[in-house]
């Protein structure tokens, strides 16, 4: 059987109904980790399911539980003694679903290297203009705008202007300062590189604009909660709303911005977890997910 309607009927659901489903319900701003991983795992899915409805239209007739190795056996390139030459078709099976993949972990990649190189370059000009302050373990720029960002990665730098050291209190600026460490703990710049990557490979695909944007603001939130561990609700609201002028440079995190409102609205508003049954369902749809398409290409008892 020819799983390849099967499988584009799948990247359908995954790819348009997944992601408006997602933008309209509620957890995941409740639980932000949680959503920022049912986002990802939803771009895994949809680049596996592409690879293998590539194979299936390639080679119709043969069957994915020959998997990758029988594949290449199909193309002459098994250590085994080879049947027939390997066709066209044989040779299309292989390289198309490569090829998807290839993409997507290439787009990732370069935008990786993208915004390393542009935090360096930042960080150079950081080192002329910026004072290094050791009792914060920050750089304070010079800036009337009250701000703060992280350059996360290698050599990674948090920058708090001037005006924003004047203007907040110890516990605002310290709530603030944790807010960007934990972007830098958690490596939220990996997370943002995979969205764009999928972004740029699929762009005109809901799934890649829904999940690129919400990408971006459930790791501000997580960072949010970050700073919320240590410090209360209405002390890192009043921060944001002081420094909600501020913007980030290209390749950095900031704690203002065009989301800081939607933001201080969560911080504010009631706080309410998702239902346990609700954690424990998405939580294993984030795990299940990208596995989804290897069922549908192959499933049990054929």
């Amino acid at each position: 059987m020819n799983a390849a309607p099967a499988l584009l009927a799948y990247a359908a659901v995954v790819g348009v109904a997944a992601p408006r489903l997602m933008t309209r319900s509620a957890w995941p701003y409740r639980a932000p980790a949680l959503g920022a991983a049912v986002w990802l795992a939803l771009m895994m899915s949809f680049t596996l399911t592409v690879a293998l409805a590539a194979t299936q239209l390639a080679a119709p007739t043969e069957h994915l539980h020959a998997g990758l190795l029988g594949l290449l056996h199909a193309c002459g390139l098994g250590t085994e003694a080879a049947g027939p030459d390997p066709t066209t078709a044989d040779r299309l099976a292989v390289a198309m679903p490569l090829a998807v993949v290839t993409a997507f972990v290439g787009s990732f990649l370069f935008h990786l290297a993208r915004t390393t190189l542009i935090r360096a370059r930042h960080r150079d000009r950081l080192d002329l203009v910026g004072t290094r302050c050791d009792r914060l373990h920050v750089t304070v720029l010079p800036h009337s705008t009250p701000g703060a960002y992280c350059l996360p990665g290698f050599r990674s730098r948090i920058v708090v202007s001037d005006a924003a050291v004047r203007l907040l209190t110890e516990e605002q600026l310290d709530a603030v300062l944790d807010h960007e460490r934990a972007h830098v703990a958690g490596r939220h710049h990996l997370l943002l590189a995979a969205a764009d990557g999928f972004a740029t490979v699929f762009r005109r695909l809901p799934l890649a604009r829904h999940g690129r944007e919400q990408t971006a603001v459930l790791l501000e939130m997580i960072a949010d909660d970050g700073a919320l561990r240590r410090h209360p609700r209405e002390v890192l609201a009043t921060a944001m709303y002081e420094m909600a002028a501020g913007r980030a440079p290209e390749g950095a995190f900031a704690v203002g911005g065009s989301t800081a409102l939607l933001r201080m609205k969560r911080i504010l508003g009631p706080h309410r977890a998702p239902h346990p049954a609700l954690r424990g369902s998405m939580a294993s749809a984030a795990v299940a997910v990208p596995l989804l398409p290897l069922l549908v290409a192959c499933p049990p008892g054929l």
